[in-house]
Parts: structure tokens; sequence; C-alpha cells
């Protein structure tokens, strides 16, 4: 049976280990701009010191976004969302992030039928797709073309459980992962 073709992001399945696993979400700063943010969307942390949608090959991901909270600046009424729309002007906007370091995620493989057994334990970087509506999930995907033994923005750690993509050597497996290239496990800054 093939895999099912439909991304959506980096979705926090649990942490690493036997401890307590709450799922927490952080709280960052989001600034006003141009570019949307989706539900699951792979964050980092800006020179600016607020947060923003990480692109393939960037050297640290801070996490997954979760959900933004605002004033809307048109109805001046507090607003929950799963996505940060582009056009948003508010100047309170906060973001919610999985941001443990040890907090597994599952995500859809780009790749064409080449998943293997082997490829548990590389890492790669993601390949970055701008969400849609109406539902605003990220359509970020592992770069499977990508998988090696070092410089990867994602550890491979296994396959998903997902009786509808845990097939190996069809295209689409969901893999389950760790960021490898984690803001908070890094030395340097921004």
């Amino acid at each position: 049976m093939a895999n099912k073709d439909a991304a959506f992001g980096l979705k926090p399945i649990g942490k690493i280990g036997q401890n307590a696993d709450n799922n927490g979400l952080s709280e960052y700063d989001i600034a006003a701009s141009a570019t949307a943010i989706y539900f699951q969307d792979p964050v980092e942390i800006l020179a600016t010191g607020t947060i923003g949608v990480a692109a393939a090959g960037d050297t640290t991901i801070l996490g997954s976004l979760n959900g933004v909270f605002f004033t809307d600046a048109n109805t001046s009424k507090p607003t929950f969302a799963n996505h940060l729309d582009a056009s948003n002007a508010a100047t309170d906007i906060k973001g919610f992030v999985t941001d443990d370091p040890y907090q597994r995620y599952e995500v859809q493989s780009d790749n064409s039928g080449a998943s293997a057994q082997t490829d548990i334990g590389n890492v790669a970087d993601i390949v970055y797709a701008a969400g849609s509506s109406p539902d605003y999930v990220s359509k970020v995907e592992l770069d499977d073309s990508d998988l090696a033994a070092s410089d990867g923005q994602l550890k491979v750690i296994g396959v998903s459980k997902d009786p509808d993509n845990n097939e190996l050597g069809s295209a689409n497996v969901n893999f389950v992962v760790t960021i490898n290239e984690h803001f908070l496990k890094q030395e340097a800054g921004v």
C-alpha cells in the first residue's frame, strides 16, 4: 500500500527518554512581518531577538510553532490562531513553540520511494513550502535526497507507526526525528 502524500510540518509526538512528557510550549515574541508562519512550521531565533520561520540550511532551529496570540490591529480584540498571517500588523504577537531539545517530531519525507531502514541515524535538512488555507498547516518536509551522516537540521531516529505512512521504500514515508541543529544545544549565539 502506498503512503499518503500529505505534508504537515514538524508534528510533536513526545520526548526522548522516560521523563514526563507535558509537551510544554514556550512563549516567544514575533515581529510583524511580510512572512507568514504556519502551524507546525519550524522556527528559529532571529538577530532581532524575535522568532521567524526557519528555512532549509539554516544552522539552528528552535522548534515548531503551535499557535500565536495577539491583539488584532483592526478590531482590538485578543486573538488566538494556529498560524500567523503575513499581513498581521499587531505589535504584541506571541508565538508558542515546542522548544525542548529532546522533543521528537514526525515529519513526512519528500522522497520518491528511496527510503530505507538504513536512513535511521542519518541527518537531513528540511524542504520548505508555505502552508495553505483553509487549515494553514505547514507543508515542510524532510529532504530525503540530503540524508547523510553529518550536517543536517533533523536527525532521523525512527519510522512512524501511522499505518498510512510507514511503508519504507514507498514515497512520502513519515519519519520520527529530533532537531539535530537545535538552538538550545548550540554553543554560539544568533
